[in-house]
């Protein structure tokens, strides 16, 4: 028997409240009938007895405490499915906005889903090419592993989440079966249609799902459009059998809803604010993300955060170093510099990469490579930081020539365009041919066997090199005309 409900208790916020109810569930749907026969939908976050909580999608605005009407429909938030949904844009809360009409579902399933049993996962190994150097090479995008990008307020992120949505691919015998599942969260409205304009500019969009919730958009869509979104990836990837990379951005914007909204119902705050749930709510969204024995699919989740005032300490990336695995991190003062995408390359890790690169799955030397190219970066950071003290004139030899490392390495290697789509090959060949600037017996971290197959040598430049570190002066007084020729010659 359904019951509706007449008048409320009371309402603050988007929240509003109700006496004498039955039989009520935790995250059950309730449809609402205002007092001009409209309505809009809710949900039941917290029960007390007899007296529940709801929350109303669509904000508390012109309702009544004597003539509303609820009514529970015994069942949680569902999202309508079938294959068609690739292609369209949908609201935060699974409604189509794209004026293609409605979905005609072959299932609806809860958007709250189920946590992957942990004795049902398959270890991710295979790679996603994503057409950028610093994370292919450096910090390699494994197939169901989860690999937040730490940015800050301004930055191009949302031109990084484009990019590799346009670009991310798989084997090449599987190379039609990547869908992109794209959730957008508190975004102004020309960062939503930039993002409509480019998937329909490159035609991606017809691999691509969205989940646009717009910073005028009622709060509550911004806490659901995340579990719109994953919800939508398992089914492509357990139902259907793909292979789904789920971008979302910004968890940040997600993050302050979750606070505004623990806030309205009175909850004690834990750090700056946030809920003291704040870990175990992260938590339920990014593991989430993974491969199941017996299914042929998988989900790969790339969420983006924008630090508050560029501090990695700050709980939500905090938080999420906790349950990723690893961190892109992007610099300001590489983004000063002009440099695209800046990426911070030493804080930045993939935990799962050692298992998902190397011979049978990319090229036999990236492993070697990447140690190489992270220790080599390591030192440049310390030949800089000794150059502040005493002048780069007054270094040595070595160090002068891990400066010009540097140097190319950020401008050729970080530094590439927004429309730059490099292959795996192309990126390990260039690591070399950067690497090569270096004496070989800097680099340490490399077999001999891989060196002689990969490391480049002229003879002509390795002459000036070791002239150079036996402290001739007067070849370290031409290091800077050294330099240009080694650039002419590269």
């Amino acid at each position: 028997m359904v019951i509706n409900y007449v008048g409320l208790k009371e309402i603050s916020g988007s929240l509003i409240v109700l006496e004498g109810v039955e039989n009520a569930s935790y995250e059950e749907v309730v449809d609402i009938k205002l007092e001009n026969g409209t309505f809009r939908k809710g949900r039941i976050v917290q029960i007390e007895g007899d007296k529940v909580v709801i929350q109303v999608f669509q904000g508390t605005s012109a309702l009544s405490l004597s003539n509303t009407r609820v009514k529970l429909k015994g069942r949680p938030m569902e999202i309508s499915l079938s294959p068609e949904i690739l292609g369209r844009v949908f609201n935060g809360s699974g409604e189509p906005i794209d004026n293609l009409g409605k979905i005609f579902p072959q299932k609806r399933s809860n958007i709250n889903g189920t946590p992957i049993n942990p004795i049902s996962r398959v270890y991710p190994q295979n790679y996603i090419n994503t057409g950028i150097s610093s994370i292919d090479v450096l910090s390699t995008l494994i197939r169901g592993q989860k690999l937040p990008i730490f940015s800050g307020s301004g930055m191009k992120h949302n031109e990084l989440a484009v990019q590799i949505a346009r670009q991310a691919k798989i084997d090449e015998g599987e190379k039609g079966n990547l869908a992109i599942v794209f959730a957008a969260m508190g975004v102004k409205n020309d960062v939503a249609e930039y993002f409509r304009r480019e998937f329909d500019r490159t035609g991606v969009i017809e691999r691509v799902v969205m989940y646009l919730n717009l910073s005028n958009d009622p709060v509550i869509e911004r806490i659901l459009a995340p579990r719109c979104a994953l919800t939508t990836a398992e089914y492509l990837a357990f139902d259907l059998g793909m292979h789904v990379l789920v971008i979302m951005s910004d968890m940040t914007s997600y993050a302050e809803a979750l606070r505004e909204f623990s806030s309205s119902k009175g909850e004690i705050p834990g750090r700056k604010g946030y809920p003291g749930y704040l870990y175990s709510d992260l938590a339920s969204l990014y593991e989430r993300a993974g491969i199941v024995k017996g299914k042929s699919g998988s989900i790969t989740q790339l969420p983006i955060l924008t630090m508050p005032n560029d501090d990695i300490t700050h709980p939500i990336p905090d938080l999420t170093g906790y349950i990723t695995e690893g961190q892109i991190v992007l610099e300001r003062s590489m983004d000063r510099k002009g440099y695209y995408p800046s990426v911070s390359i030493l804080p930045s890790l993939s935990r799962l990469m050692k298992d998902g690169i190397g011979e049978g799955f990319t090229r036999e030397d990236h492993p070697e490579l990447a140690n190489q190219l992270f220790a080599a970066y390591a030192k440049v950071q310390d030949s800089r930081a000794l150059a502040s003290v005493i002048g780069e004139e007054d270094l040595s030899s070595i160090d002068k020539l891990y400066i010009e490392f540097g140097k190319a390495f950020e401008k050729q290697f970080i530094n590439q365009s927004f429309n730059e789509n490099r292959s795996i090959e192309f990126s390990l060949d260039l690591g070399w041919k950067l690497l090569s600037i270096l004496p070989r017996h800097e680099l340490d971290r490399v077999s001999s066997k891989t060196l002689d197959k990969f490391y480049i040598e002229d003879k002509e430049i390795l002459n000036r090199k070791n002239k150079d570190l036996l402290g001739n002066s007067e070849d370290n007084n031409d290091q800077d005309e050294d330099s240009e020729e080694l650039d002419d010659d590269k």
